[in-house]
Order: C-alpha cells, then structure tokens, then sequence
C-alpha cells in the first residue's frame, strides 16, 4: 500500500522508501508521538529519530540492528521516555543539540549543531537548528546527496506541524526566533516538494504550508 503517514497508537506502522534509505514512521505513548526509523537501503544500519515511548514496539522495529544512533529532536520528555531502554538494548550512540542534552535521561554520546551530519549507513542526514520551542530544538534533513533536491524529506520534531509552527509558551520572544530559524534556515531554503515528518500527527509539505507564514505571524503562535 502506498505511504500515507497516517499513524495511530497501537496501530500498524506505515513505511516509505526513499532514495538510499527506507522510512518507517510509528506512533507511540499517551502523546501520540511520532518515532522515525530510517534504515540504509545498502548497509542495513539505522537512525532512529525520537526514542519517544514504548520501547518494546520500537526494538521490534530495529530488530537485529545495527541502530547506529538515536537523535532527540528536542529535551522534551514526550521525546525520550524509551531512549534509556533503546540505547541500553542496541549500544546506540545518543545525539542531540548541546542546548537540549542535559534534559535527557541519559548521557548524550555527541552532539550537533546546525549544520552538522549524521551518517546513516552510506546516507546522510543534515541538522537544522531551530530555536523557540526549545533552545535545542533541530530538524534532520534528507536529500539523498543531492539527488533529491527538488524534493527533499524534513524530520522536524515540534518545530513545525501542519498549520504552523510548535508552541513557543505564549512568549514573543520565542515565537519570534522560531519563525525567523523557520523562515530563513527552512522556508527560503527548501522547495514546496519538501515532505515534512512532524514530531506528531500527519505529514504535510512546505507548499501546503508556506502560503500561510503571514498568518502565522500575525497570529502569534
């Protein structure tokens, strides 16, 4: 069945594959979070995006590995209640931005910051730093080197969902930061093709949402 990124809690996940890694999106815990498999298409090794909630279902996904790593998008605990077990059971390293790392319950293996990569097998991930709804707060991006330019894949935790950015606390200040990092770091950099993974809920695109900026700002959150 095609992909549709429509995931419930206790339900099936849904898989996609993509160019070099294949994709598998599952929702999990009272927050109906969603946790983010991505496994290289030549290497088999794996990158779990968000730990966020029961661990069994999760390692059920990894299997026999190898999960080379687990990145927290952001600090808060809706995103890690499974990272101690899944790391524990696989010896995956930890990765989360410096900002974000000391609200996780384990210690974080490496960081990264804006810019940086993430090697999944013979793939790569590039990190976006996107400040407001945590200090930490990143989104992963996935262009299979280049050759998906024209639509690349965004995983991008509570940052952004369809219909707007995540919440900011009801602070200016923080709204503001984050729909600047939106704006400049994703928005003008990225085209209307590119599918977007939120931390929960649906998928959407950056076309499905970029007429509605204005909006947003004027809105306050």
């Amino acid at each position: 069945m095609a992909y549709t990124g429509d995931v419930r809690v206790g339900g099936p996940p849904d898989r996609r594959e993509l160019a070099g890694l294949t994709l598998t999106k599952l929702a999990v815990g009272a927050l109906a979070n969603n946790a983010y498999l991505l496994q290289c298409s030549r290497t088999g090794e794996m990158v779990l995006v968000d730990a966020a909630d029961d661990a069994r279902r999760l390692l059920g996904l990894v299997g026999r590995g190898p999960l080379r790593a687990i990145v927290t998008t952001h600090g808060h605990w809706d995103h890690w209640q499974a990272l101690a077990e899944v790391q524990a059971a696989t010896g995956a390293m930890v990765l989360a931005h410096p900002d974000d790392a000391a609200d996780l319950p384990v210690p974080v293996t490496a960081i990264v910051r804006h810019g940086d990569r993430v090697p999944v097998g013979a793939a790569e991930l590039y990190v976006i730093h996107l400040r407001g709804h945590t200090p930490g707060s990143i989104a992963l991006g996935y262009d299979a080197g280049g050759r998906l330019a024209a639509s690349p894949h965004l995983f991008t935790g509570d940052s952004l969902f369809p219909g707007g950015p995540g919440n900011t606390g009801s602070d200016p200040q923080r709204f503001a930061q984050l729909m600047s990092d939106l704006e400049e770091r994703v928005f003008a950099k990225l085209p209307d093709a590119t599918w977007v993974y939120p931390g929960h809920g649906r998928d959407t695109t950056l076309g499905a949402e970029r007429p509605h900026i204005a909006e947003w700002r004027a809105r306050g959150w």
